[in-house]
């Protein structure tokens, strides 16, 4: 049994050299420095669960307070296994509070847990594979030959697939795809993820294009909220559609996607669907309705471990997503997730299992909240 929690912490600590990076409009250019904090969950009796909070673009800084001042009150004194319980009572302070910060204390409960069991947490939640497909997901290139050239890259690599993240201009984004179809040939998956940019003409112009080149999948192509235009372009176009990514309130954002069928397939993480316990939720919402639930990348190298372990626990989910360049996304593990042959492995250590670089974070931190 374990003995109840006994302190929260949260370390903040420096991330530096992140390169010019962009995905969309909604990011815009980062890069420069952020900063990461390693969330500790520590029982009396020594187990000690851990999770990152934070991204290149988004600091720990900016949930990491309203993570101590509204989360920490509710775990300490509670037993780390009344996961269930903890996340609903977390969850009732998403007004105040963000979902990464509710993901970032799961994550670590869901870490603790499987340390006492001596499982990883993939063999906790119940494992369905070990290995699974990796593809190779863009930034914003500066032209189309040179999106053609690192699809070549990965695809000579062994790499399952290649994801466009475009410039976000309809006209150029189908030249992009066009130019990167020509140079992998037609049997190599690739699919578009155009992060909320179009309007529903912009959205059905380039959906018929990509259609057309035999494209794997349409992400993002509508706002979010849009969930006038997404029904009636999903009646449009063959293409699979995928959203859902960012679709605000975690669990319960889904229903009207699956009333209105707005969208082909799920797609989420632990950060911003509040955790593992979340994303199990969600992705077991889309088996229910015989869905693909593509796992979203996380953020953070510690993020991904966590979503790793649910997609080798999970039998509806395709891929794993690998967001490029690395210098933008991996940080702090020594040695961080490693595709080989084209594919990632399960973790088989207790809990999240990962090399955390704690002399790293000794050395970079800022403050402890």
């Amino acid at each position: 049994m374990a003995d109840s929690i006994e302190d929260v912490t949260l370390d903040l600590f420096a991330w530096d050299d992140i390169p010019p990076t962009q995905y969309g409009i909604h990011t815009g250019t980062f890069g420069g420095a952020s900063q990461l904090g390693l969330l500790t969950i520590r029982t009396r009796d020594g187990v000690a669960g851990h999770a990152f909070l934070g991204s290149a673009n988004r600091g720990a800084q900016m949930d990491g307070a309203s993570l101590i001042h509204y989360l920490k009150p509710i775990l300490i004194g509670q037993n780390p296994l009344d996961r269930e319980r903890l996340y609903k009572q977390m969850y009732r302070k998403a007004r105040t509070t963000t979902l990464r910060a509710i993901g970032a204390c799961d994550v670590a409960l869901w870490d603790i847990a499987g340390q006492i069991a001596g499982l990883s947490i993939a063999r906790l939640i119940g494992q369905f594979r070990d290995t699974l497909p990796a593809y190779a997901s863009s930034a914003v290139l500066a032209s189309a030959e040179a999106y053609a050239e690192e699809a070549i890259r990965f695809r000579d690599a062994g790499w399952a697939a290649y994801k466009i993240h475009p410039p976000t201009i309809p006209e150029v984004d189908i030249k992009v795809c066009e130019a990167v179809r020509k140079a992998v040939g037609d049997d190599y998956r690739l699919m578009l993820d155009s992060t909320w940019a179009y309007d529903y003409p912009a959205a059905l112009k380039v959906g018929k294009a990509i259609e057309g080149l035999g494209f794997h999948w349409y992400e993002d192509p509508l706002d979010e909220e849009d969930m006038l235009n997404y029904p009636k372009l999903r009646q449009k176009l063959s293409i699979p559609i995928m959203a859902t990514e960012y679709s605000p309130g975690g669990l319960y954002s889904y229903a009207p996607w699956l009333a209105l069928q707005a969208t082909d397939y799920l797609r989420g993480d632990v950060a911003v669907k509040g955790g593992i316990t979340g994303i199990l939720k969600t992705a077991h919402l889309a088996e229910a309705f015989k869905m693909n639930y593509e796992i979203h990348h996380g953020g953070n190298s510690l993020n991904n471990v966590a979503n790793l372990h649910v997609a080798m626990a999970i039998p509806n989910t395709s891929f794993f997503e690998v967001l490029l360049p690395d210098g933008a996304q991996k940080y702090g593990l020594a040695p961080d997730i490693q595709v080989i042959d084209g594919h990632v492995h399960a973790i088989d250590r207790p809990g999240l299992g990962a090399d955390i670089d704690f002399d790293l974070i000794e050395a970079k931190t800022i403050a402890r909240l």
